[in-house]
């Protein structure tokens, strides 16, 4: 075996764990993989004799290129609207692959990650690194061009702010989340507001993002009125609604016509719904596993 042979083995080896930092990083499942090939493409050219710990200094090269990405993203087309949600992770009810479950491990749900996008590229580093994957502050230092205090408290600011946000938890029970999915469809197709309100949490935002094409469709929904009012009006009877997981928790995708038409991503938190995340933009829908549309 030659030595590009044997870091190609190594670096496999390590793939999933560094698509995993990417997402925590990128909220992008596309930008996710460019960032582990361009992490393959450093660490194939550079000399590993004197690398001890190869995860750690792969973990090391993926982190900076997410920095340098996340530094360097455009403004978004949702931005103006005040809308973005990051990428799901979508899989069909109950079969998440090996890929797909390394990608979410640690139930890493989209409230975490909408909340991450929040963060500036410095404290999302020192967080995701830290409390997420445990690396020590002097590790991380180097990465933000910081003393290790500072980036001890980048990380605690990030902290503070994922605190303060709240973002909900699912529900660990996956089968108690599709029932209270299941009651809040029916229910929207039943008209029936009073049951919609009694499955919603008091505080819950409903996002919707339709992409670059439709901006003025791209909206966040704060209450659990409003969120009722809008989920009578959007009930499409002809509608199949497929389950799906959506970062690991309850969802559905929405096919009409044998197209589908979004993809909407639930948190539920003590038997409410808590958040409800739409997807509609054609670019994340074309993604989609073809099995969605079978028959």
């Amino acid at each position: 075996m030659d030595e590009h042979e044997w870091l190609a083995e190594r670096f496999e080896e390590h793939r999933a764990h560094l698509r995993s930092v990417a997402y925590r990083m990128l909220g992008s499942v596309t930008e996710a993989d460019d960032a582990v090939q361009d992490t393959w493409l450093r660490f194939s050219r550079a000399g590993v004799d004197d690398v001890e710990n190869l995860r750690g200094w792969m973990t090391t090269i993926v982190a900076r290129v997410c920095m340098n990405m996340l530094r360097s993203r455009k403004a978004r087309p949702e931005d103006p609207m005040g809308v973005h949600l990051p990428d799901p992770v979508v899989s069909p009810d109950g079969d998440i692959g090996p890929e797909q479950a390394a990608l979410l491990a640690d139930s890493v749900s989209l409230a975490l990650i909408v909340v991450l996008d929040t963060l500036t590229p410095a404290e999302r580093l020192a967080f995701v690194l830290h409390d997420m994957f445990d690396l020590p502050f002097d590790e991380i230092a180097p990465m933000v061009s910081r003393s290790s205090a500072a980036t001890r408290q980048l990380a605690s600011r990030a902290r503070r702010r994922v605190k303060d946000v709240g973002a909900p938890v699912p529900d660990p029970d996956l089968r108690a989340q599709r029932g209270v999915v299941d009651a809040f469809f029916a229910a929207a197709r039943g008209g029936d507001f009073d049951a919609l309100i009694e499955l919603l949490d008091p505080e819950i935002v409903m996002r919707t993002s339709a992409g670059a094409a439709r901006p003025d469709d791209s909206v966040v929904v704060h209450g659990a009125a409003a969120v009722a009012r809008r989920a009578m009006m959007f009930a499409q009877p002809a509608a199949v609604l497929r389950p799906a997981l959506v970062n690991g928790a309850a969802g559905v995708v929405v096919v009409v016509g044998g197209r589908p038409v979004s993809v909407m991503g639930f948190t539920v938190t003590n038997g409410s719904i808590a958040a409800i995340d739409s997807f509609s933009d054609p670019e994340r829908l074309g993604r989609l596993d073809p099995a969605f549309l079978d028959a």
